[in-house]
């Protein structure tokens, strides 16, 4: 099943929305403020998208200092202050159960369909 880790406050995740839309209604929509990530799901997420923790983590938000965060910190570390702070996590970004992607820019969010 695909998902769709959505902010509707982002206009890149809005963006992403649209074109998913565009293409497919057969997606799960997850407002991850909402409805956070826990610590096992990022950890799952990290590796579906083949990245560092570092590499979909938004440095500029409050929270990364407030957490105590470097950008030497952990994958562990950062992905725990993820848990706790969701508006860490760039977005937007779809996943399947093998694969995910950061939608940044938005178009690649249709990367996922080509398969």
């Amino acid at each position: 099943m695909l998902v769709l880790l959505h902010n509707n406050r982002c206009s890149k995740s809005r963006e992403a929305l649209k074109l998913l839309d565009s293409k497919t209604k057969n997606y799960t929509l997850r407002e991850y403020f909402k409805n956070p990530l826990d610590y096992d799901e990022l950890v799952d997420l990290k590796e579906k998208l083949g990245l560092k923790a570092i590499e979909f983590t938004r440095t500029n938000e409050k929270e990364f200092k407030q957490a105590n965060l470097t950008e030497d910190s952990s994958d562990e570390e950062i992905l725990k202050a993820m848990a706790i702070y969701p508006k860490l996590m760039q977005r937007a970004i779809v996943y399947n159960d093998k694969k995910a992607i950061l939608c940044r820019p938005p178009e690649n969010v249709l990367d996922i369909l080509k398969k």
